[in-house]
């Protein structure tokens, strides 16, 4: 197969890789938005059934087309993968989907982006895979009976996909908390980790939909930066502790029943152990636990000791035309969800188009061929 060429390839058709295209499309660019999925919005569409996000129908819209949703509801699952979907046909982005990237090298001065389908060389390169690609499971988890049913948490729809009996959600996150709550329902229900604080208010409600929110997301796009010390400081604080509840509050959990254990530490007789020393008899164990953000396909020498990528503000010093866009706090606590991704997006493509344009001019002073 022949390699193709473009002066952008955009790997990601998330919220944030399709920021990135409406800017390069604006621009005039030639470019092409790669995606492992099969429909656009299935990042959002392969969630749990019951989400609904935290951000309110006035602050989901990316740049170039505002959300049609209802406004009376924070949006559902599938209603954001919805709009994602005709935010592309609306706009008329390129996007190829069922294209999995399996590479990203230099060759002869250009990027190289290999894929399933071939290769894609391009002058540019935009990695949007978003904050979490690898789900994460401790090592003990091999260690279960066999007959206790695991799930991460990427994987959990709704109860159904359990077997009858108690089970156990490990990671007392906002999807941890969420789903132990759904599953209380119906049966015995364990949650284990430590709750790293929750937002007092009720965020469905009109005033939180309309007015707290607006102080929420001012703090989060123009406070907490890293241009602040308050912003370095939380950046430093969210890279070790996890993010507060949001919808459900602590005594949510206690009113329907949800036990509260410590972390889960081990294995004993094929059952989970928690620090407390107690051995949980449970039929199915769902790992909450977050995802490791894998990016060990770029062959490229970006990484520092701690093995993330040295970048500013999305934009890679020591590998020029290459980009970032979606990482957690890649610039502000809002760079990785809906309201502060398209200010990042902004950022990375007018980076672009000063460099595209400063290589034409040093082409023509050369006289080497643009």
């Amino acid at each position: 197969m022949d390699m193709e060429r473009f002066d952008t390839v955009v790997i990601g058709a998330g919220q944030a890789g399709l920021s990135v295209g409406y800017h390069l499309r604006e621009a005039g660019r030639s470019f092409v938005i790669v995606d492992a999925h099969e429909r656009i919005g299935d990042n959002w569409r392969e969630r749990y059934d019951s989400l609904r996000l935290f951000t309110p129908p006035s602050a989901v819209s990316l740049d170039g087309f505002a959300y049609p949703g209802p406004r009376s509801a924070m949006p559902t699952r599938d209603q954001m993968a919805d709009y994602l979907e005709t935010y592309v046909t609306t706009l008329g982005l390129s996007v190829r989907l069922g294209v999995r990237v399996t590479g990203l090298s230099e060759r002869g001065g250009h990027y190289v982006v290999a894929t399933d389908h071939g290769e894609l060389e391009a002058d540019n390169v935009v990695v949007a895979t978003g904050a979490h690609r690898e789900p994460r499971v401790p090592v003990f988890a091999r260690d279960l009976d066999p007959s206790i049913t695991q799930l991460h948490s990427s994987e959990y729809r709704n109860p159904t996909l359990l077997p009858d009996g108690p089970v156990l959600v490990v990671g007392a996150g906002n999807s941890g908390a969420d789903i132990s709550l759904e599953l209380a329902r119906t049966r015995e229900a364990w949650l284990s980790g430590p709750i790293n604080g929750h937002i007092p208010v009720d965020i469905d409600g009109w005033v939180s939909r309309h007015i707290a929110f607006k102080v929420v997301r001012f703090l989060g796009v123009h406070v907490l930066t890293l241009r602040t010390p308050m912003g370095r400081r939380a950046r430093a604080k969210l890279a070790t502790k996890g993010d507060p509840l949001v919808r459900v509050k602590p005594k949510q959990l206690e009113a329907a029943g949800v036990h509260r254990v410590g972390k889960t530490v081990g294995v004993s007789d094929g059952r989970p152990v928690t620090e407390e020393g107690q051995t949980l008899d449970v039929t199915s164990v769902i790992w909450a636990i977050g995802f490791r953000h894998d990016l060990s396909w770029i062959d490229l020498p970006i990484f520092g000791e701690d093995g993330t990528p040295v970048h500013v503000r999305g934009v890679v010093p020591d590998a020029p035309g290459l980009y970032f866009v979606g990482l957690p706090f890649q610039f502000s606590a809002a760079s990785d969800v809906l309201p502060g991704v398209g200010r990042d997006a902004r950022y990375v493509v007018k980076h672009l188009l000063r460099r595209s344009s400063s290589m034409q001019v040093e082409d023509l002073t050369t006289g080497q061929p643009a």
